[in-house]
C-alpha cells in the first residue's frame, strides 16, 4: 500500500501511519525547517512543493503511484480571519481535495482542525470529494480517547473510491477508549519527575496549573514560563511555588506521542510550532490502523493491460491475462483477509481450480507484480533516487 503524506509538517501523520504498518512512499512539505526534521527522521523522499501550484503537483505526485493520500491542509483556512481564503477556491483544503480527485489513489485521509467541519472551505472539499466518487467517513476525534496524553480534538475524513458513507464510523466508535487517557497513565509515575506543571492560558480567565493525573491540554505552537506575578485560579490543583514549571520542548514532543529519539531541527520557536501544528503519533496510528480494516488491493487494469501491449503481448494473449488477473482477486475477495496477493496459494478457492488453470493465474498474477515493479522502477529513475 503506497502512501503519499501532503502537507506532511514534522511527519506525525507519516508516522502513525508507517508504525501501522503502511509504506509511505513520499511527502510534499513546503516549510523548511519542518522539511528538514521530516528528513531526518524518515528514509523516503521529502519533496518542497507549494501544492497550490495545481499542475506542477499533479506531476509531482502522479509518478509516486499512490493508493492512499494523506495530510492535514494548514488550519488557517479555517480561521475566523479566513473568509477571505475560504473564498478563494477554499483554500489549500480545496487543493487538497482536487489532488485527491485528479490522481483518484483508492483511499484518502484528511485531517484537521474541529471547526473544520462546519466551513466553507470543507463544503467545498467534500463536494470534490463526492464527485470523483469518494465514500467518506467524517468524524472529530479526541486524542484522549485514542492513545495520546492530551485532550486534542481533531476532525478525520476517510475516504476509499466507489465505497459507501458512513463505512468506519463503526470501527472508529468502537475501539476509543472509554476513559480519557492521562499523562501519567502513558508514561507511568516516575519517568517524568513531577506532579503538576504550567500550561500558559489564553487569558486569566481559565486556570494554568495541569495535573499528570488528567490528560494535557492541548498542544500549542507556543510555550511560555510561569510569568512573574501569575495571579492564580480557583482551578488550579495546586498553588504557583518553585515546583511548578512549563513543560519542555521534549516533554511536549513526547506528549504529542513523537519517540524520545525523534530529531528536531531549527530554532526553539520553530520547534515549539512544530510541535503543536503536528498530528499526534498515537492518533494518527489509530486512524491508520481503521483504515487497514478496509484496505482491498485493488489492481491498475487499464496500466497494465498498456504495459502488456509494450511487452508485445498480443490483443488476445492480454484479454487471457486480465481475465486470470480478475479471477485471482475475486478468489482473495472472498478470503477473510483479502489483504495481499500472496494469500491466494492459501485460499480454499483457488486450490480446488485444476492445476493447468491455477498455473495461468499465478503467471497472470507473477506479470502484474512485475509490472507494479517496473512502474517503482520507472519512477526511481525519474527522479534520480
Amino acid at each position: 500500500m503506497r502512501v503519499v503524506d501532503l502537507f506532511a509538517g514534522c511527519g506525525g501523520l507519516s508516522l502513525g501511519f508507517q508504525n501501522a504498518g503502511f509504506e509511505i512512499v513520499g511527502a510534499v512539505e513546503f516549510w523548511d525547517v519542518a522539511l528538514e526534521t521530516y528528513r531526518v527522521n524518515f528514509k523516503h523522499p521529502i519533496y518542497k512543493q507549494d501544492l497550490s501550484n495545481f499542475s506542477s503537483s499533479i506531476n509531482l505526485i502522479q509518478p509516486l503511484l499512490p493508493d492512499m493520500i494523506i495530510g492535514g491542509p494548514p488550519c488557517q483556512d479555517f480561521s475566523h480571519a479566513g473568509k477571505r481564503i475560504e473564498a478563494e477556491r477554499a483554500g489549500l483544503t480545496g487543493v487538497f481535495a482536487e489532488i485527491v480527485a485528479k490522481i483518484k489513489p483508492r483511499y484518502f485521509v484528511m485531517e484537521n482542525v474541529d471547526r473544520a467541519k462546519d466551513s466553507i472551505a470543507y463544503a467545498y472539499a467534500k463536494n470534490v470529494f463526492k464527485k470523483a466518487g469518494y465514500g467518506i467517513t467524517e468524524m472529530t476525534l479526541n486524542a484522549a480517547h485514542c492513545g495520546v496524553p492530551q485532550k486534542r480534538k481533531r476532525f478525520f475524513v476517510l475516504g476509499i473510491l466507489g465505497g459507501d458513507d458512513g463505512f468506519a464510523t463503526t470501527w472508529l466508535n468502537e475501539h476509543q477508549t472509554q476513559k480519557e487517557t492521562t499523562i501519567r497513565d502513558y508514561f507511568g509515575s516516575n519517568v517524568l519527575g513531577f506532579d503538576y506543571y504550567y500550561r500558559h492560558p489564553r487569558n486569566y480567565n481559565r486556570r494554568a496549573i495541569y495535573s499528570i493525573d488528567e490528560p494535557a491540554p492541548t498542544m500549542r505552537g507556543v510555550n511560555r514560563p510561569v510569568p512573574q506575578g501569575y495571579p492564580g485560579h480557583p482551578l488550579d490543583p495546586h498553588p504557583v511555588d518553585n515546583t511548578i514549571r512549563a513543560l519542555t520542548t521534549l516533554e511536549r514532543s513526547l506528549i504529542q506521542t513523537f519517540p524520545a529519539g525523534y530529531k528536531w531541527v531549527g530554532s526553539k520557536t520553530d520547534i515549539e510550532q512544530m510541535i503543536g501544528n503536528a498530528v499526534p503519533v498515537k492518533l494518527a496510528e489509530y486512524v491508520a490502523t481503521c483504515m487497514a480494516q478496509y484496505v482491498v488491493e485493488v489492481p491498475d487494469y487499464s496500466g497494465f493491460e498498456s504495459w502488456l501491449h509494450k511487452t508485445n503481448y498480443s490483443d488476445r494473449v492480454i484479454s487471457d491475462i486480465i481475465s486470470r488477473l480478475k479471477r485471482a482477486y475475486k478468489i482473495i475477495e472472498d478470503d477473510p483477509n483479502p489483504t495481499y496477493l500472496f494469500i491466494l496459494e492459501r485460499t480454499d478457492a483457488f486450490l480446488n481450480i485444476d492445476s493447468s488453470v491455477r498455473s495461468q493465474i499465478k503467471k497472470a498474477v507473477s506479470l502484474y507484480i512485475e509490472y507494479k515493479f517496473d512502474m517503482i522502477a520507472r519512477h526511481h529513475a525519474l527522479k534520480g533516487l
